[in-house]
């Protein structure tokens, strides 16, 4: 993976932390999963956490928001437990199919 992308990670992924005890890691799917740049395209995570709701989106888009504005990018963020996300079936079939898990800390995981 390109350095972009895994900048993105790495603060996505470190200020998630930072805010929530329950973070749990980001998937990264999408047309970034090349690693090169697409201009105009957003950057395509889902962020899993132990608990989700609408408290926590509310204090999730000013993270995002500010990175935006940081790093120049565009970040889809979709925030689920680990059920709620396999219960969207065609989301989940999608990300397990082709993304790629960065744990809490922003490493890779097979």
């Amino acid at each position: 993976m390109t350095s972009p992308v895994h900048d993105v990670v790495k603060v996505l992924t470190s200020n998630l932390r930072k805010k929530f005890e329950d973070f749990k890691g980001v998937y990264l799917f999408g047309q970034f999963l090349d690693g090169k740049d697409h201009e105009g395209e957003d950057i395509e995570f889902v962020a899993i956490f132990d608990t989700e709701d609408k408290s926590k989106r509310e204090e999730i888009w000013p993270i995002i928001g500010h990175i935006e504005t940081e790093m120049d990018v565009c970040i889809d963020l979709y925030p689920y437990t680990m059920e709620e996300f396999k219960n969207d079936e065609d989301l989940y079939e999608e990300v397990m199919e082709e993304g790629i898990f960065f744990d809490a800390h922003g490493i890779m995981k097979d």
